[in-house]
């Protein structure tokens, strides 16, 4: 599992109010658009997680790329333990969801003019971005 710093409950639900006030107030941005939060295609998850530090949207694109990332990794390590599924991404117990979301951010970027790798769901895309970054051996 990826290495992150859990949020007491009482965190949770004031992040979580946070986030969906945020989302529900956000206009039309040149960076990120509403729908783009709905995660329906990996150029949706790209374009959340590329939101720069500099725009308005980015404290919410920032929080929903990581959590879309670390419970997909989450989920990856639940269903790939010993007697389930074989793992498909291999990444060290050092590494962090900032990691994941440079090595998504980095594939992403390889990839740009792939409409079909673009157009796949985005735990699609985010697998084949940490699987590239950090493959399975045998």
């Amino acid at each position: 599992m990826m290495v992150f710093t859990p949020l007491s409950p009482r965190s949770r639900v004031i992040s979580g109010v946070a986030v969906l006030l945020s989302l529900g107030l956000c206009q039309r941005a040149a960076a990120v658009d509403n729908a783009d939060f709905r995660f329906d295609t990996t150029k949706d998850l790209i374009a959340v997680c590329a939101v720069a530090a500099t725009e308005p949207e980015y404290p919410v694109a920032h929080q929903a790329c990581r959590a879309f990332i670390e419970a997909a990794g989450e989920y990856h390590d639940l269903v790939s333990k010993p007697g389930k599924l074989p793992r498909l991404v291999c990444y060290p117990p050092t590494a962090t969801i900032e990691d994941g979301v440079g090595a998504f951010s980095n594939w992403a970027a390889a990839h740009a003019g792939d409409s079909k790798l673009l157009g796949e769901p985005p735990v699609v895309g985010l697998m084949r971005a940490l699987a590239a970054k950090y493959p399975c051996k045998g």
